[in-house]
């Protein structure tokens, strides 16, 4: 299957980024190489890209679509959140902008075999890493019923998780739950009548839930964001794109963060925590794609975008 992927909000996050010709940038999740791409048309021959993706058909396809600006990219077979120590062997201290798309690219969902669709039948898969060792399979089929109703709660915020889980334990009990169809048919027959449909497909939270645990979406992106902005120069910016409530409320969070003084108890007479503001929010409200973007890709309707810029007087990594 070809490599398709819409890069969402394409113009602002380019423009959020404000590159500097001879500049340092991370593409964190390189995907199909929408936002690099133009991140290299703006690059002299002395800026650098450094592009991550735990894919390895998403690589192979950007080393291909940014065949002409080779000698200006840094490929990285790695998840983004070990950008520090992949930094360090490139003897690289600070850079100028990082760009993360934490959305799944539009080749990994219409591929059926990757298993992230509800819709499509394919083995039970979900990993954006091919080559890691957890799937949704094991997931689904040896996780206990509390871990399930604690995943599908706090990654899916699925409001009948107790029920699916209890219908997944009697399923795979009969049988192991081996193809998405099969996992899809026993959450729909689990969620109310009256409910099924309420909020698009039945499934839709659970295979997101799912898909973040199998690939460890959310385990220390709040830190991961921290110790990027803190390797930003001075005036660099970090642009984050989300694609659901959980992922921005910890960029947010992290971006406030950064962006605050004092942090101590508001009933402390005198601050002792010494905490200095780090970054400015560039935009104090996330962005959101225009009317003519979500008539062209619906599946930007979720999107939001953070940008912060580094001020001076902070390098601490």
């Amino acid at each position: 299957m070809e490599f398709k992927h819409f890069s969402v909000m394409l113009n602002e996050c380019i423009e959020g980024l404000n590159i500097q010709p001879d500049g340092i940038y991370i593409d964190g999740t390189l995907g199909g190489a929408g936002h690099s791409f133009e991140i290299v048309k703006k690059l002299s021959k002395k800026g650098k890209l450094i592009a991550f993706d735990k894919d390895e058909t998403a690589l192979e396809f950007s080393k291909e679509k940014l065949c002409q600006s080779l000698d200006k990219v840094q490929f990285i077979h790695n998840d983004f959140k070990n950008f520090a120590s992949e930094l360090d062997k490139l003897g690289i201290e600070k850079v100028d902008g990082i760009l993360l798309d934490l959305g799944v690219s539009s080749y990994q969902i219409d591929t059926a075999e990757r298993g992230f669709s509800y819709i499509q039948d394919a083995p039970l898969d979900m990993r954006m890493d091919t080559s890691a060792n957890l799937t949704a399979f094991e997931v689904v089929n040896y996780y206990t019923e509390s871990e399930l109703v604690d995943i599908f709660s706090k990654y899916g915020e699925e409001p009948f998780s107790k029920r699916i889980a209890s219908s997944i334990i009697v399923n795979r009990k009969i049988k192991p739950i081996n193809t998405t169809l099969e996992l899809s048919n026993i959450i729909e027959k689990a969620v109310p009548s009256k409910e099924k449909h309420k909020n698009g497909h039945p499934a839709k939270r659970v295979f997101q839930a799912l898909r973040i645990e199998v690939n460890g979406e959310l385990d220390k992106l709040y830190d991961c964001i921290l110790s990027m902005a803190r390797r930003l120069n001075t005036n660099g910016r970090m642009c984050v794109l989300t694609f659901h409530s959980l992922e921005d409320r910890i960029v947010k969070d992290a971006f406030n963060l950064l962006n605050s003084d004092c942090i101590c108890d508001k009933h402390l007479p005198v601050c002792v925590c010494h905490h200095k503001k780090e970054v400015i929010l560039v935009n104090k409200k996330p962005i959101t794609a225009s009317e003519e973007e979500l008539k062209i890709n619906p599946r930007s309707h979720s999107a939001k975008l953070r940008i912060i810029e580094k001020i001076s007087g902070f390098d601490r990594i």
